[in-house]
């Protein structure tokens, strides 16, 4: 009865149950457990007398296996593994021990396997898992740290490591605030431990914008984080996972962007301006031309002494100040005639400043430190003129009471790294001229637009916003660069960067005045497009003894030559005009009469005319606006070469 109760719980049972001989290994007793586990097509009894080697394949444990029952005698809960014949892997812990049979004297060993196959593979598999986890939380550009719920770390990857500076073996268990001090950027402040913000919420949350960790070597860095909780099969939280990314080169990519970005649309501001500010300059100039124009002639038919020659003295005063805004319109707008020279700065300013210490007033000391071997540079006398009583004027202007305004002159290179951080820089050599003053200085918002035409911080009436407009243009003008610092109650700094000249310095020219000639009863072919000045100029010059033809515009003056069957000894011509420029309708007359002479005429530099012709005086050129005097000077120069 006892037998039968073993037979059937060894056949009930799913682990395997066998004996068999130490010595040989041939297999005395197996139950249907055993069979299954070397998933065998055959009874329990029909491996009876079977070699253990003849129905599965030991691996590398089965020297283990003997070695330790031969020793000890018995063996519990060992584990190895072994393929069966049909080449599956099995997974086993073996349980056995060796006894003596009292009959044949032989050992035999009677043992227990529990197939463990599935949980094995499972726990391989898992294992598996957790390495690609392992190598993928060490491998991504992210830095990874999970905590408990009480915000001690559990993990740490790679990335975590370097950017916190803790490695792993020195922060696991720590506290996180410990190694993850994060501040909010602007207000420098600590932001709230991100486990409690995590554990708050029981979801993703973005922990902070603007955020910044602070690594254990005190390394400021930008970052962006998120964090999410840890849940266990149940849904409680059991952690907190934190990811974040270094974004420091991201954010000051975007700060160099939006720098760039504010420095191109404040360029194509300036640009768009400076072309508004040539075209009122131009049309304004014609305006004022005839204004003068008409007063000469009406000066002309009035006897000296009468009282109206006085209001006409004054319409002509009016003209030439209103003329001189124009001029520091054009100025800005880099449309100016130039003449440049090749300068020393400290000869070309010394008598200059010495007329503007009188013009500042006894309550400004003007001090001048002129560099030593300064490089020369290509700059009109004017335009420098123009830069210092600008600059100066502003800084007396700054200063309440007394005060100080320095004038200095160095030699300067600007290398690639300064050039960088300046628009519109270039690298090079340069001859530095300084302005600074001890004046109230201005805030960001106003340093930010004083080169802007007509922005003024002066009353209405104490100054026009074109000062500062117009140094920039001369600078821009020459291929210059002018550098501003100021604060409020600190003074203004000026730094205006010319470029060497590799040239010797010139001489100044002593220039010579020429009485204003009148005409010989030449014929002159006046061109302009503004009714009201082709008008006056023809009646100046028909003042002066000439004989004009007016043409309103080129296709009218080709059709005049056309039909004139006299000489004609000049042509007289605006250059931009309509349809055809004045250059244009010259070139396309003297091609029919070779020996006409040309003398143009504009309010700012144009595209019909090359400035190198103009500074080479290969061509003849009058601007506007002029006085009658200056046109007869300049028709005769033509006429008489």
């Amino acid at each position: 009865m006892i037998e039968a109760l073993y037979r059937r719980l060894m056949d009930f049972t799913r682990d395997g149950v066998y004996q068999y001989r130490f010595d040989d290994g041939r297999i005395l007793l197996a139950n249907q457990g055993f069979v299954d586990i070397l998933d065998l097509n055959c009874t329990p009894e029909e491996l009876v007398g079977k070699c253990l080697k003849d129905v599965l394949i030991y691996t590398d444990k089965e020297g283990s296996v003997r070695q330790a029952l031969e020793h000890k005698g018995e063996i519990h809960g060992f584990e190895y593994h072994f393929k069966t014949l049909k080449g599956e892997d099995r997974w086993v812990i073996h349980d056995s021990r060796i006894v003596n049979d009292p009959d044949t004297k032989q050992r035999i060993v009677e043992a227990i396997v529990k197939d463990i196959t599935e949980r094995t593979k499972a726990e391989q598999q898992l294992a598996a898992e957790e390495e690609r986890l392992r190598v993928t939380l060490h491998s991504i550009g992210d830095g990874v740290i999970t905590t408990d719920t009480t915000g001690n770390i559990v993990l740490i990857n790679s990335v975590a490591e370097q950017l916190t500076g803790w490695p792993q073996e020195e922060a696991m268990g720590r506290p996180l605030p410990e190694i993850f001090q994060i501040i909010n950027e602007k207000t420098r402040q600590l932001c709230v431990n991100p486990v409690e913000k995590v554990l708050q919420s029981g979801t993703i949350v973005g922990l902070a914008n603007h955020t910044a960790l602070i690594a254990r070597d005190g390394t400021e860095r930008s970052i962006a984080d998120s964090g999410a909780p840890i849940r266990e099969p149940g849904g409680n939280i059991i952690g907190v996972v934190l990811v974040f990314r270094d974004v420091t080169g991201v954010k000051q990519a975007e700060a160099e962007h939006a720098r760039l970005q504010a420095q191109l649309t404040q360029a194509q501001k300036m640009e768009s301006v400076g072309r508004l500010a040539g075209g009122v300059a131009h049309d304004f100039n014609n305006m004022l031309m005839g204004t003068m124009g008409y007063a000469d002639l009406c000066r002309d038919e009035l006897p000296a002494g009468h009282p109206i020659r006085c209001y006409l003295d004054e319409i002509t005063n009016i003209s030439w100040r209103s003329a001189n805004l124009t001029r520091q319109l054009l100025a800005f707008a880099r449309k100016t005639i130039i003449a440049p020279q090749i300068l020393d700065l400290n000869n070309a300013m010394s008598g200059m400043l010495q007329l503007l210490q009188r013009l500042l007033g006894e309550n400004i000391q003007m001090v001048y430190l002129p560099g030593a071997n300064l490089w020369p540079v290509k700059l009109d006398p004017s335009q420098l003129d123009q830069i210092l009583t600008n600059i100066c004027v502003n800084a007396r202007d700054a200063i309440d009471g007394v005060g100080k305004i320095i004038v200095e002159t160095a030699t300067a290179t600007l290398d690639q790294a300064y050039c960088d951080d300046h628009a519109g820089a270039v690298p090079g050599e340069y001859v530095l001229l300084s302005v600074s003053d001890t004046g109230c200085g201005m805030t960001k918002d106003v340093l930010a637009n004083i080169f802007e035409p007509f922005f003024t911080t002066k009353e209405v009436g104490k100054g026009t916003g074109l000062g500062l407009a117009t140094v920039y243009g001369i600078i821009k003008q020459n291929n210059g660069y002018i550098d501003v610092y100021s604060e409020p109650g600190k003074g203004t700094a000026f730094k205006i960067y010319m470029p060497r000249f590799g040239g010797e310095v010139a001489k100044p020219n002593v220039a010579k005045i020429v009485e204003a000639p009148r005409g010989r009863g030449e014929t002159i072919l006046l061109v302009e497009d503004e009714p009201a000045l082709l008008k006056t100029f023809g009646r100046c010059l028909v003042s002066l003894g000439y004989e004009v033809l007016l043409a309103a515009n080129p296709a009218e003056a080709l059709d005049i030559v056309a039909r004139h069957s006299g000489v004609i000894h000049l042509l007289f011509t605006d250059v931009i005009m309509p349809g055809m420029n004045g250059r244009e309708l010259a070139e396309q007359l003297q091609a029919s009469k070779p020996g006409l002479k040309v003398l143009f005429m504009s309010g700012y530099t144009a595209e019909g005319i090359d400035e190198k012709e103009l500074l080479q005086k290969s061509v003849s050129f009058i601007q506007k606006p002029a006085t009658r005097g200056d046109i007869a000077r300049k028709v005769r120069e033509v006429l008489d070469v």
